[in-house]
Parts: C-alpha cells; structure tokens; sequence
C-alpha cells in the first residue's frame, strides 16, 4: 500500500498533564438517575486501552493521561495536528524520558489521551509536561485518493496493515455501529480533532451489534458516516 509518509512534516507540539475538571454536583443517567462518578483529566491508573470500556464506573474517562494548554491556539494545534499512534515523551518530572503515544481526542474538554507504561504512570503527576512528535496531517493512501485519513499516523496505519483485495481496501475491525447509534459530535464542522459518541442506552441494540463489550482502542465500522469534510449522516 503505497502512500506519502515520506512527504509528512513531523512537528513537536507539547501540553501539560491537566487535572481533573468538576462542573457539576452530579449527572443525570439515561435512566433518569442523578449520578457522581469520576469524569475527564487527570491520570487514570487502572484502565489502559484494551480494557472494557462499557462496565466501568465513570464517566468520559480517558484512560491514561490527560493533555492540555491553557493557550487556546497552541491547544487547537495540538488537537488538530497530533495523530494515534504519534510518540508522546515526558520531558520533566520524575519520569522525564518516559515514551509512551497517542490514543485519542476528546472535544468539549479539549484533552489529548496519551498512553504510558503503567509503572511509569506512579512516577507521573498533574503538571508535567508531554512533548508529542506529530506527524500524520495530510497522510493520503497514493492509490485510493477518495479514502481520508485523519488523526492517523503512517506507523499506526502500518500496524494496522489493511488488506488490498479487488482494489478496496479491507480494515479488521471487532462491530459495526449503525448510523442512529451515533450521538454526541454529529454536525461537527471538522472531524481533524475533537471526537464522536456512540450512544448506549438501548441495551439490547449494543448487545445486537456486538457493542456491550467494546474495550479502549477497539476499532469499530460507523455505517452511513461521512467525516471527511466534518461529521454528517450519507448513506453508502
């Protein structure tokens, strides 16, 4: 699979370990149910990307470590720019030298999700500073140009090794999500950072589709979404 890797510009960008945030006494449930649960930031000790990500008592935890600037412009570049699978370094602090990479985006919140070793993350502490070498912006796939990839680094898309089969390319994937399961970032203008909900209080429809036992880091397919020019509903 041929692509422009070689051409990506690979750009630091750096933000901070942001603590975790308290807006509200507590949330209402899709029961209906008031709720205080552990929420957004922070270090998350006890959940890494391959655990379930739909028994856990929380809610919008981002596993591993939290990321943010308190310049807006220099934030937006880092959620805009930075790519799963990118190489995240602590540079001060206890575990100054530490490597770990990106995991994810989270909107609203503005948070960048890196993961860290877990015997790094004791060392680790709200404050420290994170150095992500980025690269991915403008990664394209040289033989299937109406295929965009976004927030997606080459050494990721390489892991991931997509299979070519009768010119179309075959991703694995663990469910596929049906457009009206999808929630929360619909009608985004851009889809470059920030993030898309799958909505869960239909039980048994997430147990239908396989989504009850989703875990950090699955990839899944979202049929009938079109994100290359923001998140929109398109059939096909």
């Amino acid at each position: 699979m041929k692509t422009n890797k070689e051409h990506l510009v690979e750009m630091s960008v750096q933000a901070r370990i942001h603590a975790p945030t308290w807006k509200k006494d507590y949330k209402i449930d899709q029961r209906g149910f008031a709720r205080a649960l552990p929420s957004v930031g922070g270090i998350v000790y006890n959940y890494q990307i391959g655990d379930c990500c739909m028994t856990l008592a929380g809610d919008h935890i981002e596993p591993g470590v939290s990321l943010r600037n308190e310049t807006k412009p220099e934030n937006d570049c880092i959620m805009n720019i930075a790519c799963i699978g990118n190489r995240a370094i602590v540079v001060d602090g206890d575990a100054k030298g530490v490597e770990g990479f990106v995991t994810g985006k989270h909107g609203g919140i503005e948070h960048t999700i890196c993961y860290f070793p877990v015997e790094a993350l004791d060392k680790m502490k709200i404050g420290d500073q994170i150095l992500i070498r980025a690269k991915g912006l403008g990664l394209e796939l040289t033989d299937y140009p109406d295929i965009a990839c976004l927030s997606l680094s080459p050494e990721l898309l390489e892991k991931i090794a997509p299979e070519e089969v009768d010119g179309k390319l075959v991703v694995p994937c663990v469910a596929e999500v049906p457009p009206y399961l999808m929630g929360s970032g619909i009608g985004a203008a851009s889809a470059y950072t920030g993030d898309y909900d799958i909505m869960t209080g239909d039980l048994d429809a997430l147990k239908e589709h396989g989504l009850d036992k989703l875990r950090f880091g699955d990839i899944v397919l979202l049929h009938d979404c079109d994100n290359k020019f923001g998140r929109q509903y398109k059939k096909g």
